[in-house]
């Protein structure tokens, strides 16, 4: 068991016969009330994300994940295909399950999935991932007086804010955490 206030980003935990992973996390304190804990959670097994609310003192059980490397093989419209690349198996995730971070997957990408009792539950991109520009504006300098960027799309269908000098064809890195451009490769 582990106190609420001990949960971070991050944290996988159980509550009420569902397995959550924190994404954001905030503690209030009221002035002569107890603290309330609210947090962000997704649920690994739908994919669906809520808030939950916990009062200060209250203890959930937390789990312990089981993690192995594996490559994105393809995706046949509703399931996303991996392949475990000591096994050999191949777990499938739903569309739900995926869909934050399927505008970085490629093909044969190293990914982390965790699992737990042998059920494939969530999966860890790199921190960043290298795409080629397939769309981009032409950038003209004008009248800014600070670093200016524009829209462009990548192979994968997501679009990135970028400096100017980046065009059609060039390959950038962006980072699976933010989203956000980092540099030209």
């Amino acid at each position: 068991m582990i106190d609420v206030n001990a949960l971070r980003k991050g944290t996988t935990f159980t509550h009420e016969g569902e397995l959550y992973k924190v994404l954001d996390y905030t503690h209030n304190k009221m002035a002569r009330g107890g603290a309330t804990i609210r947090v962000k959670v997704r649920n690994l097994r739908t994919g669906a994300t809520v808030e939950k609310t916990f009062n200060g003192g209250e203890r959930v059980e937390d789990i312990r994940l089981d993690h192995t490397e594996a490559q994105y093989l393809y995706n046949d419209g509703e399931l996303y295909y991996f392949m475990d690349t000591e096994t050999y198996e191949q777990p499938a995730f739903s569309k739900d399950q995926v869909a934050d971070i399927i505008p970085y997957l490629t093909e044969n990408m190293v990914v982390k999935i965790s699992s737990y009792n042998g059920e494939p539950l969530d999966i860890e991109l790199p921190v960043t991932v290298d795409l080629e520009v397939v769309e981009a504006e032409p950038g003209f300098a004008g009248d800014t007086a600070t670093g200016a960027t524009k829209p462009v799309t990548v192979s994968t269908g997501l679009v990135v804010q970028t400096p100017l000098f980046v065009n059609v064809g060039d390959v950038i890195r962006i980072d699976t955490r933010t989203g956000e451009y980092i540099t030209r490769v």
